[in-house]
């Protein structure tokens, strides 16, 4: 993997709860609140530095601009959530750009998982456990991404602890 264990082991206990807490509240409210959002770009800008040479902390902020103003326009062309766009374009410095086909394999996968796993408990006495969750009463073309895109952030993370460069 491109990015680096020693980053990932620094980002992973901050990343984590936020990434789990964009899922949890996507199901619940079907939104991404801003604040976790700027927190994961604090994050990025307070460790950063720290972390990467300069002109490669600098790259990586520049991905957050570029994956912004793509996700802007497919969310003004209605192709994805407001939500999903500000969480997608926070998560990009944390992407090494050798990591994309990897990152987009594991979020197929997870993807894949969350959707056959949000269909199950939607349509089982599991969603009783959370029966005021808005994510259970959607059009069949409303689908919480925040439930797939937090955790394959946050996995995506965790195995460059293990197998970073």
């Amino acid at each position: 993997m491109a990015l680096s264990a020693q980053a990932a082991m620094w980002f992973l206990p901050f990343l984590a709860p936020l990434c789990l807490y964009v899922a949890y509240t996507d199901l619940k409210a079907m939104r991404i609140s801003n604040w976790t959002v700027l927190l994961m770009v604090a994050v990025f800008l307070v460790l950063g530095p720290f972390l990467f040479p300069f002109d490669a902390y600098l790259w990586q902020l520049a991905q957050l601009g570029i994956v912004l103003m793509v996700c802007m326009i497919l969310n003004a062309a209605g192709a994805m959530g407001a939500g999903d766009a500000k969480f997608l374009a926070a998560a990009a410095p944390y992407v090494a750009l050798g990591d994309v086909r990897l990152l987009m394999a594991l979020f197929a996968a997870v993807l894949l998982a969350a959707f056959v796993v949000h269909k199950i408990a939607k349509h089982t006495p599991l969603h009783k456990l959370a029966p005021t969750w808005d994510s259970w009463n959607q059009k069949a073309n409303k689908f919480p991404m925040g439930f797939a895109l937090g955790p394959t952030l946050a996995i995506y993370v965790a195995l460059a602890t293990v197998h970073g460069s």
